[in-house]
């Protein structure tokens, strides 16, 4: 949407593990969270992504190939049934639930069809919203190895490394989506933008692996939890991506589906669940969450054995948030 931002929802209690204690604990709970009774989401009968996507991804700035690689593994999870429950795949099950006008469901199929590498900063190191879809058109219109201008299928990753700054960036948003207009990229096509917050501010978009400025938490000990692929700002970008890839599927155009009555400040399903990534998520909570052996939080497993934390997106059927994760 206009400012599909990924506000993150700043607390400060622990994630925790699940135990057999606290299952035993939550099954009498419902294992969705959110204010169900609150929400009016409705669909506005425009486009939403059912084809297959050729994904784009526009690498933009100065990229650390190791958190390229855990980014892509990220994204070929979307796709891949092969992964462990819960997995990435199980969670992309609840965005495909939503249907457009002749009940076609959004797509199964999300491929990393291309990518492009612009790490001569072609429109410098600080960004607008609207420039940034001058990088997409650069990418598009360069002479050497252009993504392709793809009006039926594509749909276009633009990834900002660490030390690039970008409109709103770490004040109001972690990322958007919208559409490109015509009279600058030469047709309409939907698109994402993520930044890395690695160095800029983890805790508002790396949240919950570093904690909040001004938290009064000591020096030595800023991240709340260990990411389980490595990096901060790696693993806050991929909470976002998939923030971001959930929305733009079912509001491409910000005619489709979103909760409110303003088409300019839409709620959409993934900002629906700010913050919530496990059963009984709520009051500066994050919910029950998984960790591994080093201790790092993860509720989410993906292709070549990665674990990924997500939050949830609001669910039309149970008409709350959830995730594979939940307690049942």
């Amino acid at each position: 949407m206009l400012r599909s931002c990924h506000l993150l929802f700043i607390c400060f209690s622990f994630l925790a593990t699940i135990t057999k204690a606290q299952i035993d604990q939550f099954k009498g709970s419902k294992n969705y969270e959110g204010p169900s009774n609150l929400v009016d989401l409705q669909y506005h009968m425009g486009p939403i992504l059912t084809s297959p996507i050729d994904l784009y991804i526009i690498w933009y700035g100065n990229w650390n190939p190791n958190h390229q690689s855990t980014i892509r593994d990220f994204i070929y999870s979307l796709s891949s049934s092969s992964s462990v429950s819960p997995s990435v795949f199980d969670w992309w099950q609840t965005i495909r639930l939503y249907t457009d006008q002749t009940g076609s469901n959004i797509t199964k199929s999300i491929s990393l069809s291309q990518e492009f590498i612009d790490s001569r900063y072609s429109h410098g190191k600080f960004l607008t919203r609207l420039s940034i879809q001058s990088v997409i058109k650069n990418s598009i219109q360069t002479l050497h190895k252009p993504l392709p201008l793809n009006y039926r299928t594509g749909l276009y990753l633009v990834l900002t490394s660490s030390d690039v700054q970008v409109q709103d960036f770490c004040r109001e948003v972690c990322g958007f989506h919208y559409f490109t207009f015509p009279s600058i990229v030469g047709g309409t096509l939907p698109y994402a933008w993520v930044g890395n917050s690695g160095t800029q501010c983890p805790g508002f978009c790396a949240y919950p692996f570093a904690w909040p400025k001004y938290s009064g938490m000591p020096t030595g000990n800023k991240n709340i939890m260990g990411a389980p692929n490595g990096d901060p700002g790696t693993e806050g970008m991929i909470s976002v991506i998939a923030h971001e890839l959930a929305e733009v599927s079912t509001d491409p155009f910000i005619s489709g589906w979103y909760a409110g009555n303003d088409p300019s400040f839409p709620n959409e399903i993934a900002d629906l669940c700010v913050g919530v990534y496990g059963t009984g998520a709520g009051g500066g909570f994050v919910g029950q969450v998984y960790k591994d052996k080093k201790g790092n939080a993860y509720n989410l497993n993906g292709v070549k054995g990665r674990r990924f934390l997500v939050q949830w997106v609001w669910d039309p059927v149970k008409k709350s948030c959830f995730g594979p994760n939940a307690i049942h």
